[in-house]
């Protein structure tokens, strides 16, 4: 009981710090996003340094920084025709690791550089569709579509966790994370849908048979970040991620689902709502 009131607590605190961030727009989203990177990444180092797998450490924290700075979706131009400024950062870490590791190679110079450019894909990359998503396509429809992923993640793990505690019996992913059930998946997902079928109502944006589909995406793709992150956790032979936030163990725990949610809440409003 001690868990679960702390999680609710945390959950609650959270989402309304993230509201706030969100509401202000790049100002403030940019700051924290680069703060949860660098935790999250920080995080990650902690889980390799257990396996004993060495990385880039102050060069993933630079990269990572300037990946989320390029994902600002006001910068005057692009670097090439049809390229992004996201895509020129990670074309310039991929090089800098691979030169860096000619030059000073040391032991094991292939896995630290997978593992670096892992980070920077897994993290960073990620957390930058955050920014993209938020003036999608506007700063003000913007604010409406990133709080979708938001609502319904924040439903989706609810309605999970409930659904799964009371009446979870069937394994998801025994393998992977033994907790997770058919049942709260199942329970996720209702949730999820409930959330979005009633934000997508009020604002008048979608039909209901659209909002049922990206109920389910959105659902699986946030319980797939999930199952990614428990799939690390599990390779690297660790439990938590950290322990920062009382409940929900680290900030890669907090962010795993939304980590997968926004990126494809973006795909999704690109390809069949902007595009209509």
């Amino acid at each position: 009981m001690e868990s679960l009131s702390s999680r609710i607590l945390t959950s609650v605190v959270g989402f309304a710090i993230l509201s706030l961030v969100v509401w202000v727009g790049w100002a403030a989203l940019l700051p924290g996003l680069i703060v949860v990177a660098i935790m999250a990444l920080r995080e990650y180092i902690r889980m390799l340094d257990r396996s004993d797998i060495d990385v880039r450490r102050v060069s993933l924290g630079v990269f990572a920084a300037a990946l989320l700075v390029a994902s600002l979706p006001m910068w005057p131009s692009t670097p090439w025709p049809g390229g992004s400024w996201r895509e020129a950062v990670l074309t310039a870490a991929v090089g800098y690791f691979l030169v860096v590791e000619v030059i000073r190679p040391g032991e094991r110079p292939l896995e630290r550089i997978v593992y670096s450019i892992f980070g920077l894909l897994y993290i960073p990359w990620l957390l930058g569709y955050f920014l993209l998503l938020r003036y999608s396509p506007d700063a003000g429809d913007g604010l409406l579509y990133l709080a979708l992923p938001l609502l319904a993640t924040f439903a989706a793990d609810i309605g999970g966790y409930f659904v799964g505690y009371f009446f979870g019996r069937r394994k998801l992913a025994p393998e992977v994370s033994p907790g997770k059930t058919v049942e709260g998946s199942i329970g996720g997902l209702l949730f999820s849908f409930l959330m979005v079928l009633g934000l997508t109502t009020a604002t008048h944006i979608w039909t209901p048979f659209e909002a049922l589909l990206y109920a389910i995406l959105v659902a699986s793709a946030s319980q797939l970040g999930d199952l990614a992150e428990s799939l690390l956790k599990r390779s690297l032979n660790t439990k938590d991620s950290g322990t920062s936030l009382p409940g929900h163990g680290g900030f890669l725990d907090r962010v795993d689902s939304l980590l997968f949610a926004v990126p494809a809440t973006y795909l999704f409003l690109n390809i069949s709502v902007f595009t209509r």
